[in-house]
């Protein structure tokens, strides 16, 4: 009895020793520590979200994984972003496709007018065909995930915007194939990064922008822009990438790989309610700030004018990636089908709302 009862004291300093040496915390025998350079501002809620996915990984990791974050293309602008993640210059970047237009051609033609009604449809349009057809185009990096906006509208500084014939003599900034719809329309396009926009727009450089509602909030464009023409059924997008340098991604243990994938599979649903979100309230934002501001929303028949001038786009792109073997009419059969797939399955307004306010609007770390 003596014994045991000594057996069991025993066993209880033993625990205690380890406790307070250290020996039985968590701390993981090698923290991978990798940097995240992100072309978004801090406060865009897409740089929110790439915050809120450091915080999930690096708990679910016990602190195994440590990242740190350059938002606002600290490390590299948006256009250099992928180049920067294929070299090593940051480990992890997001960016958009289209700001090095003829780098990524299957993207290209996920971004082209079909009539995507919000960022939503897009954001898992364009995640299905990486997976359905692997592009080799991003064969240097690993992918995270994709995501994508709402369907893009002109803004104007001085001139409204009623009718294709008032597009004439503009120039409009837009991104890769946004400066094909503008030409497509009329406009002279001229190709410049979000980042750009404000102050083109601001200094006048440009007459006006073609890019998705959401910037009139989330970059603060409805400040300097005094129209919006709301030609939203012509329904592009701009495909934006989450991607790893392959060689980090290679060090990484398997458990770790795949905390890190789980972690995603969340995050693309989550990007896609905050474009559909900013698209919401960015009109609201835009009116409010008052000024003769003014949305102008296109008849029936306007409305088809403007799609069926960029139709002719999607032919081109289809035939030119035929000729290169990228089998762009498969491609763009499955695109067709995702756009009205997801069409039918976008969140409610209400919920999106709920979500975007409760969980990112005053998330804090």
């Amino acid at each position: 009895m003596r014994f045991k009862v000594f057996s069991v004291a025993l066993t209880a300093v033993m625990l205690t020793l380890l406790v307070l040496t250290g020996c039985g915390d968590t701390t993981p025998e090698k923290v991978y520590e990798l940097t995240y350079n992100n072309f978004f501002a801090s406060t865009h809620y897409n740089s929110i979200l790439a915050e809120q996915w450091i915080q999930e990984i690096e708990e679910r990791s016990n602190g195994a994984i440590k990242i740190t974050y350059f938002p606002s293309g600290t490390l590299a602008t948006g256009p250099k972003t992928y180049d920067a993640v294929v070299q090593g210059i940051c480990d992890i970047g997001m960016s958009v496709c289209s700001y090095t237009p003829g780098r990524f051609p299957v993207s290209e033609l996920v971004d082209m007018p079909h009539s995507y009604p919000s960022g939503y449809v897009a954001t898992m349009v364009a995640n299905d065909v990486y997976n359905e057809f692997k592009p080799a185009e991003f064969d240097d990096v690993h992918v995270l995930y994709f995501h994508g906006h709402g369907p893009g509208v002109i803004f104007t500084t001085q001139k409204a915007v009623r009718t294709l014939e008032d597009l004439q003599g503009l120039t409009i900034r837009g991104t890769g194939v946004g400066v094909e719809i503008v030409q497509a329309l009329g406009a002279q396009g001229v190709g410049k990064s979000q980042t750009e926009a404000y102050d083109l727009l601001s200094k006048g450089v440009v007459d006006g922008s073609f890019a998705p509602r959401e910037v009139l909030k989330g970059w603060s464009q409805g400040e300097v822009v005094k129209y919006v023409t709301a030609c939203t059924d012509v329904g592009n997008t701009s495909m934006m990438f989450v991607v790893m340098n392959k060689d980090k991604w290679d060090s990484l243990p398997s458990n770790l790989q795949k905390i890190i994938t789980d972690v995603n599979k969340d995050m693309i649903q989550k990007h896609g309610k905050i474009w559909n979100y900013y698209d919401q309230v960015a009109i609201e934002y835009f009116l409010g700030l008052g000024g003769g501001r003014e949305v102008i929303p296109l008849s029936a028949a306007e409305m088809s004018r403007w799609v069926a001038a960029t139709k002719p786009l999607i032919e081109k792109a289809v035939t030119d990636r035929n000729a290169k073997d990228l089998a762009a009419t498969e491609i763009e059969n499955y695109i067709n089908n995702r756009v009205k797939y997801w069409s039918s399955r976008v969140p409610k307004d209400s919920d999106i709302k709920t979500y975007v306010e409760s969980e990112v609007a005053n998330w804090t770390k």
